[in-house]
């Protein structure tokens, strides 16, 4: 097709060598390129980037370090790492100056610290909301020091939070608490912890926040089958799990600023049998997705922010290994994945922080899955039918 050009000029400028491809007032039938100036100034960039990546390994940006979540790698001796930096060259994820409330840190495990220190690595100011019995042995291992080496970051500082608040997310004001709980000792000590009274305390202590992160789910029958699971259990499930988010939102909702993003945890259970996962959690992370979906348009319209999820893959945390079998899902994922690998915390944080930033500011009401794509996989690769189908064959 013929194209007009007017005075229009290309030059290559590659080290300090630079020369006019074209600069003519003409029509030409067709666009010549200089095959030589392209390639080299394609070598020219990938050079560049390559040196900056080095320089990043040289300076210690390979690692947001200190993760320390149970491997299981004697059963894959070479697990390819993910990326551990929180900022991709020439793309920062960049939450200066943002204020972000985390529910669900328990110790320097799981996907609630790697989200938690992704956050801070971005820039954000990050407070926790911690289960009140766990409060206290959290602040404990913080002031003794066993959290340091997870707490680095890539800078060689240590991660500090803003607040610590008592929270209870399964109870949404003082007057849902029942005597049981009120009077329970290892509720002693603590108070202004339900939802409602967090809320207000994080608006009185920082003021309005703009990131929401929910990564709380509680079974207290997880280890039941759905066919023998209580009508107690199972609510329960639910209520911890799944309603606990709708409350967030409706109590963080008002003290969040306009583009803020809410995020919370589910997993592939929600929508395939996954044996083991009982009690209703299941049917929890099921609740989950769909009031993400429903909340995305109704805190969208009425407080502009937005809410996803991210379907992560198994770890070995301290709560999954609740579950019992956490290692057996570890391992069928890696034989299964297309990616063949442990996944990692970061990786998760990682996209959190990306969900959370302004970068994903068109992406609400998704799911979002990170785990190496197990998620795609409808036969499982490690299955004895399949494999004795095979030798039949061979």
């Amino acid at each position: 097709k013929e194209m007009s050009y007017s005075g229009f000029e290309v030059s290559s400028t590659v080290g300090s060598t630079s020369r006019r491809i074209f600069s003519k007032k003409s029509n030409l039938p067709v666009i010549v390129l200089s095959a030589c100036a392209v390639m080299a100034a394609c070598c020219f960039f990938s050079q560049g980037r390559l040196l900056s990546t080095m320089a990043s390994v040289r300076r210690g940006a390979t690692g947001i370090s200190g993760m320390r979540a149970p491997s299981f790698r004697n059963h894959h001796p070479n697990p390819v790492r993910g990326l551990t930096s929180c900022q991709a060259n020439g793309l920062p994820i960049d939450l200066k100056g943002k204020k972000a409330f985390v529910a669900g840190v328990a110790d320097d495990q799981g996907f609630a610290w790697a989200i938690s220190k992704c956050l801070v690595e971005a820039g954000a100011d990050v407070s926790l909301g911690i289960w009140v019995p766990a409060l206290g042995i959290f602040k404990k291992s913080m002031q003794m020091g066993k959290f340091d080496e997870s707490r680095k970051l890539s800078d060689g500082s240590l991660m500090d939070f803003e607040k610590l608040y008592p929270l209870d997310a399964v109870f949404d004001t003082p007057e849902d608490v029942p005597e049981e709980i009120a009077t329970n000792k290892r509720y002693a000590g603590e108070s202004d912890w339900t939802i409602s009274e967090v809320a207000n305390l994080v608006e009185k202590d920082i003021g309005k926040i703009d990131i929401l992160v929910h990564s709380l789910a509680n079974g207290p029958e997880v280890r039941n089958p759905l066919l023998e699971t209580s009508r107690k259990g199972y609510l329960a499930a639910q209520s911890a799990s799944a309603y606990s988010l709708v409350s967030m939102v409706q109590k963080f909702g008002p003290i969040m600023n306009e583009g803020g993003s809410v995020l919370s945890l589910t997993y592939d259970a929600s929508n395939k049998v996954v044996p083991g996962y009982g009690g209703g959690m299941s049917s929890a992370k099921a609740s989950l997705e769909s009031d993400t979906r429903t909340l995305a348009y109704e805190a969208g319209r009425k407080h502009k922010i937005r809410v996803n999820t991210v379907s992560a893959g198994p770890l070995g945390s301290r709560a999954a290994r609740a579950i019992g079998f956490i290692e057996r899902v570890i391992n069928y994922s890696y034989k299964n994945a297309p990616i063949e690998k442990e996944l990692s915390a970061m990786e998760v944080g990682q996209t959190a922080a990306f969900l959370l930033s302004p970068l994903a500011s068109a992406i609400t009401g998704q799911v979002v899955y990170v785990d190496n794509g197990l998620s795609t996989m409808g036969l499982s690769l490690d299955s004895p039918t399949l494999k004795a189908e095979e030798e039949q064959t061979a």
